[in-house]
């Protein structure tokens, strides 16, 4: 037998172990090595462009939970639940609250943090400014019941104020409020606790529902702490042709 046929052409199905039969060549790539023509540098590249793309995506993802959480510092967004603040307000309008434009604090706690005789009382210093009569506001309701939602009314009395309900009309220290944004026109009570005359003290706010005939507010439950109130609305954005900001109305025949 001829050694160098049967190991150099081989036969049948067997594996070819010398040059092609016709004087090519076979091309040999490393399937799982580097390539020939791909450098140190070139494989550095690529793993340093993939860990700017991990990097990037990251510091994305972080700078939307900064600006996520800056936001809700600043604002909330609350859905109107009812009828009570109509024409005003419609059902299920979605808002934009400012939770920190009535916020305050005590100058004494932070005195009485310094050596020397404790102060007594509250000095109290708002940030911004304070409620103000016509704001709509959210608040928690001086209520029991933990489960109660935030209710949304408009801001009528203020610390200091006397306000009474007769004859279908609410005075404010003996002055007939002029109220065009009410639904219905008239303003009924059913209690003579909280419909008059009824003085707000320091810390408090008396609160009515534009829809007078259809709001649970003041006249049932007395004036609100002005420390149960989350924040002003400030932005109607849906439904899209509600986008607008919340009204606010001035009592001129109070100004002075």
């Amino acid at each position: 037998m001829d050694r160098e046929r049967a190991v150099g052409s081989g036969g049948g199905d067997g594996p070819h172990f010398g040059p092609p039969p016709d004087g090519s060549h076979y091309d040999v790539t490393a399937s799982d090595g580097p390539r020939a023509n791909e450098t140190v540098e070139d494989r550095a590249t690529t793993r340093s462009g993939a860990g700017r793309a991990i990097r990037e995506i990251v510091e994305t993802i972080v700078l939307a939970a900064i600006i996520f959480v800056a936001v809700r510092a600043v604002v909330l967004n609350f859905k109107v639940d009812g009828p009570s603040m109509l024409p005003s307000l419609i059902d299920r309008e979605m808002l934009l609250v400012n939770r920190n434009v009535y916020f305050h604090f005590d100058q004494n706690d932070l005195r009485n943090l310094l050596p020397g005789e404790d102060r007594e009382g509250e000095d109290i210093v708002y940030l911004f400014h304070p409620p103000d009569r016509g704001d709509i506001i959210v608040f928690d309701p001086p209520t029991t019941r933990p489960s109660e939602q935030p209710y949304i009314k408009r801001v009528i009395g203020l610390p200091g104020d006397v306000v009474q309900i007769r004859n279908g009309n609410v005075y404010v220290n003996d002055t007939l409020l002029e109220e065009p944004y009410i639904s219905a026109g008239i303003t009924q009570c059913t209690t003579d606790r909280y419909c008059g005359p009824v003085t707000v003290l320091e810390g408090e706010v008396y609160v009515m529902g534009d829809n007078r005939n259809n709001s649970t507010d003041s006249r049932a439950f007395g004036p609100v702490p002005v420390d149960n109130i989350i924040g002003k609305a400030w932005l109607t954005y849906w439904p899209r042709q509600q986008f607008d900001l919340v009204p606010h109305y001035d009592y001129p025949e109070l100004a002075g």
